[in-house]
């Protein structure tokens, strides 16, 4: 796919986001689908919750749009990509169905978590049907295990549970989950870009998009929020990007690279999960212990908060891709090197701190 193609699908997605999104905040106002301020939330004013619904209509329509341009202009894309059966993407597409259903009905009805969990999960066993799925692990060192057999689909679906609950457990402040799934995508495309994982590319620039088109009403001061069916939706879509692309690039560290790119909001979530199990609280309790609430704490603004913890993602993401690309035989050292980073900053912007304070 040519890098013309690949900017017309993020332009396609942006624009198509971009008019969707106050479309969905209207209705969200008129239907009186807001989300209330409260003692645990940043916001201030009763702020519409549709903006998930903008994004994944942007996406399906730029899919549709791509089919349609393989079908009766021969473009290059999903139908040519022969790494990729069309159950994949039929199984793929019906996941993230599922899991915006999930999050729209939570959203709106406030479901229990059990079944919130039951739709994700499904949600992800659609796409392990499917044939999208982790069926080897690369370990440092050159070794590896090939063939998870019947192991395959628990692990999928615990990949991609976790990697779409990790989105929407950061997803605290103005700005900050879109922003980072859109960076996480760059590196993720660049990734899959270099091994020919057309597929990939494709929902990587759509995720870039309508992000992107969605960031203009949510950046600070937010009009819409994207709820829990755009935080789980793009978390969704991120981790069968990293299955469909990223683990096919790197003959190492396949399974660490993705991790690598999300360090930020995944090591926000364990820290919520060990805060949480401290206190004796269920671990989806919310609370106002996040990195983005610390940094807020500090005296940043919520745009400096914001904007840090892009900051922080870039160098992540910049760091996951050089590591991708380093010799096998220092790809360990190299990802312990971005850790030890990860740890600085964690330091320097005195997170460990509030950790410390708050125990």
């Amino acid at each position: 796919m040519s890098i013309l193609h690949t900017l017309a699908l993020i332009a396609g997605a942006a624009v198509i986001s971009l008019i969707l999104t106050p479309l969905a905040r209207n209705l969200a106002l008129k239907k009186g689908w807001v989300a209330q301020p409260s003692e645990r939330k940043v916001h201030t004013k009763p702020t519409p919750e549709l903006g998930g619904t903008a994004i994944y209509l942007a996406i399906l329509v730029m899919v549709a749009i791509q089919l349609a341009g393989e079908h009766f202009f021969g473009w290059k894309g999903f139908l040519s990509d022969v790494t990729v059966q069309p159950l994949a993407l039929i199984g793929v597409l019906g996941g993230a169905t599922i899991i915006y259903a999930t999050g729209l009905i939570d959203d709106l009805t406030n479901l229990s978590p059990g079944l919130k969990l039951l739709g994700q999960i499904i949600a992800a066993t659609v796409v392990a049907v499917c044939g999208v799925r982790i069926s080897f692990i690369m370990l440092p060192g050159g070794t590896h295990v090939r063939d998870l057999g019947i192991l395959a689909i628990p692990l999928t679906i615990f990949f991609l549970v976790a990697f779409a609950n990790i989105i929407n457990l950061i997803d605290g402040i103005d700005g900050l989950a879109a922003g980072i799934c859109a960076i996480a995508a760059v590196t993720m495309l660049l990734l899959a870009r270099g091994a020919s994982q057309t597929t990939a590319v494709i929902f990587a620039a759509l995720v870039i998009g309508s992000c992107l088109g969605f960031l203009r009403y949510n950046f600070h001061p937010a009009s819409i929020f994207m709820g829990d069916e755009g935080a789980l939706l793009l978390g969704f879509f991120l981790g069968v990007i990293s299955m469909m692309g990223v683990m096919k690039t790197t003959a190492a560290i396949a399974l660490a690279v993705p991790l690598l790119i999300v360090a930020v909001p995944i090591f926000d979530t364990a820290s919520a999960i060990v805060r949480r199990l401290r206190q004796g609280e269920a671990v989806q309790q919310a609370d106002r212990e996040h990195i983005h609430h610390r940094l807020l704490g500090r005296g940043f603004s919520q745009r400096k908060t914001v904007l840090i913890i892009y900051l922080w993602s870039i160098l992540l993401g910049v760091g996951a891709y050089a590591v991708s690309h380093t010799p096998s035989a220092i790809q360990l050292a190299a990802l312990i090197v971005l850790l030890l980073i990860t740890a600085l900053i964690i330091w320097l912007l005195g997170l460990y701190d509030s950790a410390r304070h708050h125990k």
